[in-house]
């Protein structure tokens, strides 16, 4: 079962990471956004599964990282991505205004996450 459930969660990685290039292509930044920082997420914490055997719940991409020992270069992008959760929650933050701008930074750094998780898995 262990195995199941830790490809489920690289799949829909995969399917989230689709559907924020979608978004981000059709210019809906801050779904596109957002769903960026869900295939992270999930990525990392289809490694954790299989790494640990259980999921670690937390929205904190940062502390997955960590405990994940993750290279330095991964966590610095998942510092970036961090608050992308947080961006479609809270239209009043600093950050919306530029979104735009920094979308296609944060969409090359979630890619860089999966791939890195998935030859590490």
């Amino acid at each position: 079962m262990e195995k199941i459930e830790y490809e489920n969660w690289i799949k829909q990685a995969e399917k989230d990471l689709d559907t924020a290039k979608y978004n981000l292509e059709g210019g809906k930044i801050d779904s596109g956004v957002f769903f960026l920082q869900q295939a992270t997420e999930k990525a990392l914490k289809a490694l954790y599964i299989k790494k640990f055997k259980k999921l670690f719940r937390t929205h904190d991409l940062i502390i997955l990282s960590k405990k994940l020992k993750a290279p330095k270069k991964i966590q610095d992008y998942c510092k970036e991505l961090n608050p992308a959760y947080q961006y479609t929650r809270y239209p009043d933050m600093p950050s919306m205004e530029n979104l735009e701008e920094i979308s296609k930074d944060l969409l090359n750094y979630a890619e860089e996450v999966l791939i890195w998780v998935k030859k590490n898995i």
